[in-house]
């Protein structure tokens, strides 16, 4: 197995290692290496109106009665699947999708939805990406990018540059969370389901590859609970076939309605570098419960 080391210097690359899989007869065995191998909704459509056609008098108080009877009955029925629902989690991240901006359509609306929401993560080591999921000032990233660091610099997607805290990760999910004191300045993310993704699925990775912050790349979910190595143990992830380099570490993959589905972490490549269209991100359906637990402490 042969590691590749990301460049160095300023504004140097963090994030997925290159691993050449070993051919088996199980097929190719991805690993990520372990922590310090790397280099420095719609908007709802209004109701129509219908409109009842004009009856004479003793009609007109048989329908109005009725449709009173109707909106009792049906308000009642909201109220009581309210209440089954139960009450809400105590530390809910946001998972309403925004409206597209105008004059964008399909992957360029999906694209600009998201892009707000994404940082850059400098450390005295190199780097990576993230993205704000709450309008607290929280944002997500991989352990393996802060690795070693109490203190790191975002730079949000207007080229600003703020200075964050790591306040808490899980190594073994490779998960972590920072926080900015002004949460004002950011744009929370919106969170999909990863388990409504199917094979065929296109998708959006979108981060700071080799340094190049806010890029965006396309592609499909290649595959579902893949099982490979993160974090120091095997954990299942989404495969794409969107393009993931080094820098892309932590950054969110997203679904055609600007939703994240998942957290970019690593790849597999072959002996000469680079992306060969096999990435994995860690299921934000795993991912999201691990956030707010690290929040709530």
């Amino acid at each position: 197995m042969v590691l590749e080391a990301a460049m160095r210097g300023l504004g140097s690359p963090r994030g997925p290692e290159f691993v050449t899989p070993p051919l088996g007869p199980r097929g190719p065995e991805f690993v990520t290496p372990p922590l310090g191998a790397t280099a420095p909704a719609s908007q709802a459509v209004p109701p129509k109106t219908v409109h009842a056609p004009r009856k004479a008098p003793k009609a007109r108080l048989l329908v109005t009665a009725a449709l009173v009877a109707a909106l009792t009955g049906a308000a009642a029925g909201v109220a009581a699947a309210r209440l089954d629902e139960g009450p809400a989690p105590a530390t809910a991240l946001p998972r309403v999708a925004p409206a597209p901006p105008a004059g964008l359509t399909g992957l360029s609306a999906t694209a600009a939805r998201v892009l707000p929401s994404v940082v850059s993560v400098e450390t005295d080591r190199g780097g990576g990406s993230g993205f704000v999921v709450d309008g607290r000032g929280h944002i997500v990233t991989n352990a393996h990018v802060i690795s070693g660091n109490d203190q790191v610099t975002v730079v949000l997607n207007d080229g600003r540059r703020i200075s964050a805290r790591v306040i808490g990760e899980d190594d073994g999910e490779d998960l972590a969370v920072l926080e900015v004191d002004y949460p004002g300045d950011l744009t929370p993310a919106t969170l999909g389901r990863s388990g409504d993704l199917a094979v065929g699925d296109q998708v959006l990775a979108i981060g700071s590859p080799l340094g190049l912050s806010g890029t965006v790349t396309a592609g499909i979910v290649s595959a579902l609970d893949r099982e490979v190595r993160l974090g120091g143990s095997r954990r299942t992830a989404v495969q794409t076939d969107a393009s993931i380099n080094p820098g892309n570490s932590g950054g969110p993959l997203v679904n055609a309605r600007g939703e994240v589905v998942g957290v970019n972490t690593a790849i597999a490549a072959g002996r000469g570098g680079g992306n060969i269209g096999i990435g994995f991100a860690i299921p934000i359906d795993r991912a999201a419960p691990i956030a707010e637990r690290i929040i709530r402490n």
